[in-house]
Protein backbone atom coordinates (compact mmCIF):
# COMPACT_ATOMS: atom_id res chain seq x y z
CA UNK A 1 0.00 0.00 0.00
CA UNK A 2 1.27 3.53 -0.84
CA UNK A 3 1.86 6.36 1.62
CA UNK A 4 -1.25 8.07 0.60
CA UNK A 5 -3.52 5.16 0.84
CA UNK A 6 -2.10 4.37 4.48
CA UNK A 7 -2.70 7.74 4.90
CA UNK A 8 -6.15 7.61 4.13
CA UNK A 9 -6.78 4.21 5.88
CA UNK A 10 -5.07 5.80 9.55
CA UNK A 11 -7.63 8.56 9.12
CA UNK A 12 -10.52 6.47 8.49
CA UNK A 13 -10.18 4.69 11.46
CA UNK A 14 -9.29 7.53 13.35
CA UNK A 15 -13.00 9.32 12.53
CA UNK A 16 -14.75 5.61 13.20
CA UNK A 17 -12.88 5.80 16.80
CA UNK A 18 -14.31 9.38 17.05
CA UNK A 19 -17.63 8.46 16.06
CA UNK A 20 -17.98 5.32 18.17
CA UNK A 21 -16.68 7.29 21.29
CA UNK A 22 -18.89 10.17 20.46
CA UNK A 23 -22.10 8.52 19.42
CA UNK A 24 -22.52 10.34 16.44
CA UNK A 25 -22.35 9.41 13.00
CA UNK A 26 -21.20 12.82 11.48
CA UNK A 27 -17.65 14.41 11.90
CA UNK A 28 -17.00 15.22 15.36
CA UNK A 29 -14.53 17.57 14.28
CA UNK A 30 -16.72 19.86 12.17
CA UNK A 31 -20.10 19.71 14.13
CA UNK A 32 -21.07 22.95 15.60
CA UNK A 33 -23.14 23.53 19.00
CA UNK A 34 -25.67 25.17 17.00
CA UNK A 35 -28.43 22.22 18.58
CA UNK A 36 -27.03 22.26 21.62
CA UNK A 37 -29.22 23.93 25.02
CA UNK A 38 -26.73 26.87 26.08
CA UNK A 39 -26.17 26.22 29.46
CA UNK A 40 -28.00 29.58 31.29
CA UNK A 41 -26.84 28.63 34.80
CA UNK A 42 -24.44 32.22 34.59
CA UNK A 43 -27.31 34.20 33.39
CA UNK A 44 -28.69 36.37 36.58
CA UNK A 45 -30.82 38.49 35.36
CA UNK A 46 -34.64 37.14 34.73
CA UNK A 47 -35.36 39.28 31.56
CA UNK A 48 -31.98 38.54 30.18
CA UNK A 49 -32.60 35.06 30.46
CA UNK A 50 -35.55 34.90 28.78
CA UNK A 51 -34.58 37.05 26.01
CA UNK A 52 -31.42 34.37 25.76
CA UNK A 53 -34.07 31.44 26.09
CA UNK A 54 -36.64 32.86 22.92
CA UNK A 55 -33.58 33.96 21.03
CA UNK A 56 -32.33 30.19 21.39
CA UNK A 57 -36.12 28.80 20.78
CA UNK A 58 -36.54 30.84 18.36
CA UNK A 59 -39.26 32.31 20.07
CA UNK A 60 -39.84 35.33 18.40
CA UNK A 61 -43.07 36.45 19.99
CA UNK A 62 -41.56 36.15 23.54
CA UNK A 63 -38.43 38.32 22.81
CA UNK A 64 -40.47 40.90 20.71
CA UNK A 65 -42.40 41.34 23.93
CA UNK A 66 -39.77 41.68 25.94
CA UNK A 67 -38.62 45.05 24.55
CA UNK A 68 -40.00 48.34 24.33
CA UNK A 69 -41.78 49.11 20.67
CA UNK A 70 -39.22 51.86 19.90
CA UNK A 71 -36.15 49.81 21.50
CA UNK A 72 -33.33 50.23 20.19
CA UNK A 73 -30.21 48.51 19.23
CA UNK A 74 -26.48 49.54 18.48
CA UNK A 75 -24.04 46.60 16.69
CA UNK A 76 -20.48 47.30 17.20
CA UNK A 77 -21.52 50.88 18.10
CA UNK A 78 -23.32 51.32 15.15
CA UNK A 79 -26.68 52.10 15.43
CA UNK A 80 -29.07 49.68 13.41
CA UNK A 81 -32.98 48.89 13.19
CA UNK A 82 -34.23 46.64 16.45
CA UNK A 83 -36.84 44.87 14.49
CA UNK A 84 -34.50 44.32 11.03
CA UNK A 85 -32.38 42.78 13.55
CA UNK A 86 -34.62 40.90 15.61
CA UNK A 87 -36.20 39.46 12.14
CA UNK A 88 -33.01 38.58 10.61
CA UNK A 89 -32.28 36.54 13.91
CA UNK A 90 -35.07 34.54 14.28
CA UNK A 91 -35.28 34.51 10.17
CA UNK A 92 -33.21 32.58 7.70
CA UNK A 93 -30.29 33.97 9.59
CA UNK A 94 -31.40 32.17 12.80
CA UNK A 95 -28.87 33.07 15.60
CA UNK A 96 -28.05 32.08 19.08
CA UNK A 97 -25.51 31.89 21.74
CA UNK A 98 -23.71 28.20 21.64
CA UNK A 99 -22.18 28.80 25.08
CA UNK A 100 -22.41 31.16 27.43
CA UNK A 101 -18.84 32.33 28.53
CA UNK A 102 -19.00 35.28 31.21
CA UNK A 103 -21.99 37.81 32.37
CA UNK A 104 -21.11 41.15 33.90
CA UNK A 105 -22.99 44.19 34.69
CA UNK A 106 -25.57 42.38 37.10
CA UNK A 107 -26.47 40.09 34.55
CA UNK A 108 -26.84 42.77 31.44
CA UNK A 109 -23.63 41.78 30.22
CA UNK A 110 -23.40 38.36 28.35
CA UNK A 111 -20.57 37.18 26.31
CA UNK A 112 -20.17 34.02 24.38
CA UNK A 113 -19.92 31.60 21.42
CA UNK A 114 -22.72 32.56 18.96
CA UNK A 115 -23.87 30.87 15.59
CA UNK A 116 -25.35 32.81 12.79
CA UNK A 117 -26.34 30.76 9.68
CA UNK A 118 -25.78 33.56 7.77
CA UNK A 119 -22.30 34.57 9.56
CA UNK A 120 -21.07 31.46 10.67
CA UNK A 121 -19.42 31.19 14.74
CA UNK A 122 -17.64 34.22 16.60
CA UNK A 123 -17.38 35.24 19.83
CA UNK A 124 -20.29 38.02 20.70
CA UNK A 125 -22.06 40.34 23.35
CA UNK A 126 -24.60 41.04 23.99
CA UNK A 127 -25.66 44.20 26.82
CA UNK A 128 -29.57 44.99 27.50
CA UNK A 129 -30.77 47.90 29.08
CA UNK A 130 -34.32 47.49 30.89
CA UNK A 131 -36.18 50.31 32.59
CA UNK A 132 -37.54 50.21 35.75
CA UNK A 133 -41.04 48.60 34.20
CA UNK A 134 -39.11 45.98 33.25
CA UNK A 135 -38.75 46.29 29.66
CA UNK A 136 -35.54 46.43 27.27
CA UNK A 137 -35.25 49.87 25.73
CA UNK A 138 -32.01 48.76 24.05
CA UNK A 139 -29.56 46.21 23.02
CA UNK A 140 -25.81 46.64 22.04
CA UNK A 141 -24.02 43.59 20.42
CA UNK A 142 -21.19 43.38 18.76
CA UNK A 143 -18.06 40.79 18.62
CA UNK A 144 -15.90 40.43 21.41
CA UNK A 145 -12.68 39.84 22.12
CA UNK A 146 -11.25 37.51 25.09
Amino acid sequence: MNFIGKIFISALLISRISIAQTGNKENPLSKTQKNMPVNKEKLENAIVKTAIEALEKGDSKTWFALFIPDAELYDDGNKHDFKQFSNSAFGKGREHFTSIDRVENNGLDVFGHYHSDQWGDFKTYYKFHINKEGKITRLDVGQANY
